[in-house]
């Protein structure tokens, strides 16, 4: 039942935002590629740009917040990442939902304005939203959080891949990072990740 729901959401997102490439253009782009995160990365607070303004993650102090870093124009990893991070997101009570906060950060700031974000972030759930910021504020971020990225060098049309590291971050309720999820895990792992988060800071 997962899987359908993963391949579900992956087919929808290449329908509404995959762009088509000649094969011309294809055999000129490096495959796309995951890189290891940093181990024992610090974490901490950061602002971005969100699609109605500056964000930071201390707006959220209270709540459990997820964290992806990945970009919009990836093929395979963000859109099956998010799908898997999405169900999770559903699995949750009504009361649970409302103490959680999802984020996805951007490693492509050339291509992914706020506007692509505001479109591209709820498709995969309503209350994922998109962050951006400067090549240096991404990567002041990334290195926060252990997140491993590289962009390959464009081709002639200008097209390229980023490879990058495929980890959901899970920030207590103090701000404070708690759990590293690898790529893989399923929703009802997740799930329990952001359950014990939540349990550790009720009052």
């Amino acid at each position: 039942m997962v899987l359908i729901v993963v391949l579900s959401g992956v087919l929808l997102y290449l329908a509404a935002f995959w762009e088509p490439v000649s094969p011309r253009a294809i055999s000129r782009i490096e495959p796309h590629s995951q890189l290891q995160q940093s181990a024992s990365p610090p974490g901490g607070d950061f602002a971005l740009q969100g699609p109605h303004g500056p964000v930071a993650l201390k707006d959220y102090r209270g709540k459990v917040v997820l964290i992806y870093f990945g970009y919009t124009y990836c093929p395979d990893v963000c859109p099956t990442s998010l799908s898997v991070l999405a169900q999770a997101l559903s699995e949750l009570e009504a009361g649970e939902r409302q103490r959680v906060q999802a984020i996805f950060v951007s490693l492509d700031p050339e291509r992914d304005t706020p506007a692509r974000l505001k479109d591209y972030a709820p498709f995969f759930h309503p209350g994922l939203i998109g962050l951006t910021g400067t090549s240096q504020q991404i990567a002041t971020v990334a290195r926060q959080y252990g997140a491993k990225y590289q962009k390959q060098p464009p081709n002639a049309d200008g097209q390229y891949a980023v490879d990058h590291s495929s980890v959901t971050y899970v920030v207590d309720a103090q701000g404070r990072l708690a759990a590293a999820l690898p790529h893989g895990q399923l929703p009802a792992q997740i799930v329990a990740s952001i359950r014990q988060q939540l349990a550790s800071a009720a009052p």
